[in-house]
């Protein structure tokens, strides 16, 4: 399986059963990022703004196979209870024997229970941004209590503002509380050879491209 971040909250899982996009942005939502033009099986959207909702930059094939296990975790997009900014979908995704969850713009914490569904993952995909979603410090604490094997922080700032929004943080707020980092040359890792470290910082597949 291949993890895959085209930028922002938006990324490609390839497993063996299905291509899953999970996010893609809308054309010019994100400062600093390239279109999204992708092939797959399946699109999830964790909310209808356009920085998460660009359906229609996917190609999907009409051929999704069975095997792929999707579960839909109802949260918020502020602290609020979505009276801010709305409701929020986490996505966890079983596929190729792998767990993976992509908590979209989470911008709550979340209830005891929901934490117990997201527990033994092989993969956490989380906002760090802070701003419209969970902070560095509110993410590395779930991470602390989630233990999953691999973190992939997403939804923040390039430290240079070459990308994503101004008002959000930088990856370093959250990579800075956290023991075990590695940032990976290129945009993708393989699952069934990831990294040791627990969080693996990536570089966006459509940074700077248009």
């Amino acid at each position: 399986m291949h993890i895959i971040w085209l930028g922002h909250s938006c990324f490609k899982i390839e497993s063996r059963e299905a291509v899953i996009v999970v996010d893609p942005y809308k054309d010019g939502s994100v400062p600093g990022l390239g279109n999204v033009r992708e092939n797959a099986d399946l699109v999830l959207c964790s909310h209808g703004h356009d920085d998460h909702s660009g359906t229609e930059c996917v190609k999907l094939s009409g051929d999704l196979k069975p095997g792929i296990q999707i579960t839909k975790i109802d949260t918020f997009h502020d602290h609020h209870n979505g009276t801010h900014r709305g409701k929020n979908t986490i996505h966890m995704i079983e596929a190729d024997g792998y767990r993976i969850a992509h908590l979209g713009d989470l911008g709550c914490r979340l209830q005891e229970k929901q934490k117990e569904q997201l527990k033994n993952l092989d993969l956490l995909l989380v906002p760090v941004g802070g701003f419209y979603t969970i902070d560095a410090k509110e993410a590395a604490e779930l991470v602390l209590e989630l233990k999953p094997q691999t973190v992939i922080p997403m939804h923040y700032r390039e430290e240079r503002n070459v990308y994503g929004y101004d008002v959000i943080g930088t990856v370093s707020a959250f990579t800075e509380l956290m023991d075990s980092v590695t940032t990976v040359e290129g945009s993708e890792i393989c699952m069934e050879n990831r990294p040791d470290a627990q969080v693996v910082v990536l570089s966006p597949a459509n940074g700077g491209r248009s």
